[in-house]
């Protein structure tokens, strides 16, 4: 009997950020800390990044940062109003800055960063039109930073 496997609607949160899931599985098999990212505008994906803090030796080469610099090149203008960030892990406060000169119009990460995620800087770092969303696959991307972690230590 063939196994039953959940189809996930290809408009819904979940399928983005499974998308975003795959880059920071990439960033993961590169040997960077498993955070990707993915931009979407009118229900299709514009930009896809991961870390590449450590292959392009620069610290500002988050997931976010290099999405939203590919989604800035692809729609030509320096506004991501109408766009909504899937990203893996809640933004650190340089990329919620970036998001909030973009005035994102929408941020959906997968699992918090209670040491250095924006919101335990100031959470009000964010666009106030920007609509906040987490939580979103947060079990699967949090184990798979915990267990890049566990083989680093």
């Amino acid at each position: 009997m063939p196994e039953h496997t959940q189809k996930i609607d290809p408009l819904s949160d979940e399928f983005f950020m499974k998308a975003a899931l795959d880059q920071a599985i990439e960033a993961y098999e590169k040997g960077e800390v498993p955070v990707g990212a993915v931009i979407v505008s009118k229900g299709r994906i514009i930009a896809r990044a991961h870390n590449q803090t450590e292959q392009l030796t620069d610290v500002t080469a988050h997931a976010e940062m290099l999405a939203m610099t590919s989604a800035f090149n692809f729609l030509g203008g320096k506004y991501l109003d109408k766009c909504k960030l899937y990203v893996t892990l809640e933004p650190c406060g340089m990329c919620a800055g970036a998001a909030m000169w973009a005035q994102l119009g929408e941020l959906i990460f997968a699992a918090s960063d209670d040491r250095r995620g924006y919101r335990s800087i100031n959470p009000k770092m964010i666009h106030p039109r920007t609509q906040v969303t987490h939580g979103v696959l947060q079990d699967e991307c949090r184990a798979l930073i915990q267990q890049f972690f566990r083989e680093k230590r």
